[in-house]
């Protein structure tokens, strides 16, 4: 998993038929009476207690053919070596349904080397304890990844199982688990040294004491996702950036009890710092952000949306010590203005993503900065910035960026712009993906049309009233609202 990866959060997930198969119901399959009596062997239900039906039976009819001529079994034609690698490129559904074919295929799927990356989260409303710890004992040194994202059943308890069993995990997915808390951190602290990514994201029990045991056990750590941990403080994070000097990414959205001391201590402690994301930060001032960018040059995610007290001073810094900074998210910080996202763009020419959304101070004249340094600019998010007009739009149409790499333009409450903005647009943004409009009140559906006819593929987000109904002729109607519909 790259960096940009783990703080985006973006795992791909199928969703498959949440009716399950339960081993006890062996039985009930009268297509495999044949194979009935090898089933008693089967420890399959030791990894999963729960495995999807929906298409198992499909599978193993497909599969147990194979089994009827002792010529054609693939396990007596491949070597175990190749089939444990074939087998190690599959998901936890298809080698749980794999398990289910015979005794060979029953051990080759549940070896212990197939379970290196697991990811649970399509049973997260089954996963519960017990689970846990059969996976901890089945992976034992094998086991690097594991995401529980989601299995808010799952407490300390398994967890210390794990920690203890698993001892080589790198990766580790607790977001949403409601139940973790401070103990869990101390058990993978003492057990799994070499843990280097671990999101608690929503886990509202946990507080310094987790971050200062981390920071004492997992000195390898290089992410880590605090979001919406309450009730985290600068003593905690002071504490993870002392002990973890390789952190690369910092997620802390939310945590609000933050100051400038925590982030202050992460410049210090963690100059490989790449990634960072201070939303609702509330407490952080421009002299943390200066403190941050001449610290971290390696800077290349910064998110510092709703931290209302910063100015364009912080820009001004990030733009002379952060020239790889490809992404910049401040959404809400209304003291920005004009002059700082002229020094950002003209030395932060790797931009690409801006997300700009209610700084209300900003006007066309940053617009006209950013056309002219920042080319590679894919996304722009430019909501509620109600001094846009075409001009702007106009100016980045005329861009490189405009002709080769905008793809996503978020325009929603611009009251400023018109039809002419989409005809700029039209002539030049020929990549084009998405474009925002909602409650730009001058944009017609003509001007959409026109748009749609040159970009045919363009998902175009808005939203238009519906005609008000001619008044009633009849006083008896006159007590109906207006927008109602009468079936």
């Amino acid at each position: 998993m790259t960096n940009n990866q783990w703080w985006k959060q973006e795992y791909p997930y199928k969703h498959y038929n949440r009716h399950y198969y339960h081993p006890h119901h062996h039985h009930h399959h009268q297509y495999h009476q044949h194979y009935h009596h090898h089933q008693s062997n089967y420890y399959t239900s030791q990894m999963l207690v729960h495995i999807p039906m929906s298409n198992m039976k499909h599978t193993y009819m497909q599969l147990t053919w194979v089994f009827h001529d002792d010529e054609a079994q693939i396990n007596k034609k491949l070597p175990k070596e190749l089939l444990l690698r074939i087998l190690s490129y599959l998901d936890v559904v298809s080698l749980c349904r794999c398990a289910q074919v015979s005794k060979a295929w029953n051990v080759l799927a549940l070896d212990g080397s197939n379970w290196q990356r697991i990811d649970l989260f399509d049973f997260q409303r089954d996963v519960e304890g017990p689970v846990i710890e059969n996976i901890s004992r089945r992976c034992g040194g094998f086991l690097r990844q594991l995401s529980l994202r989601g299995c808010q059943s799952i407490g300390n308890n398994s967890m210390r199982t794990l920690a203890q069993s698993c001892t080589n995990i790198e990766e580790l997915n607790l977001s949403q688990c409601k139940k973790i808390s401070d103990a869990t951190c101390a058990a993978l602290s003492n057990h799994c040294p070499k843990l280097q990514r671990l999101n608690l994201d929503s886990c509202p029990e946990i507080t310094d004491i987790a971050l200062k045991d981390i920071s004492h056990g997992c000195q390898l750590l290089t992410h880590i996702n605090l979001s919406w941990c309450k009730l985290l403080t600068d003593n905690g994070v002071e504490a993870l950036a002392r002990g973890c000097p390789e952190l690369r990414s910092f997620l802390s959205k939310g945590c609000r009890q933050l100051t400038d001391r925590a982030i202050k201590c992460l410049a210090r402690y963690c100059p490989k710092l790449e990634a960072i994301n201070l939303h609702e930060c509330r407490n952080i001032t421009d002299d943390a952000v200066r403190e941050l960018g001449e610290k971290c040059p390696r800077l290349h995610y910064v998110c510092l949306s709703n931290c209302s007290n910063l100015t364009d001073a912080s820009l001004v810094t990030l733009a002379q010590h952060c020239p790889l900074l490809s992404i910049l998210e401040c959404s809400a910080c209304t003291h920005f203005t004009d002059a700082g996202f002229q020094a950002l763009a003209r030395n932060c020419r790797l931009l690409e993503k801006m997300d700009l959304e209610e700084c209300t101070l900003i006007t066309d004249a940053t617009l006209i900065h950013l056309a002219m340094g920042c080319p590679r600019l894919e996304k722009l998010s430019l909501s509620h910035c109600e001094l846009i007009t075409d001009e702007g739009i106009r100016q980045l149409a005329l861009s490189p960026c405009a002709s080769e790499n905008l793809a996503v333009l978020e325009l929603d409450n611009c009251p400023l712009i018109t039809d002419a903005s989409l005809d700029h647009l039209l002539q030049a943004c020929h990549n084009l993906e998405r474009i925002e409009l909602y409650d730009c009140q001058l944009i017609t559906r003509s001007g959409i049309r026109r748009l749609r006819t040159h970009l045919p593929n363009i998902k175009v987000h808005a939203y238009f009233a519906p005609m008000t109904p001619p008044p009633s002729a009849g006083a008896s109607r006159q007590r109906y609202c207006r927008c109602c519909v009468i079936l």
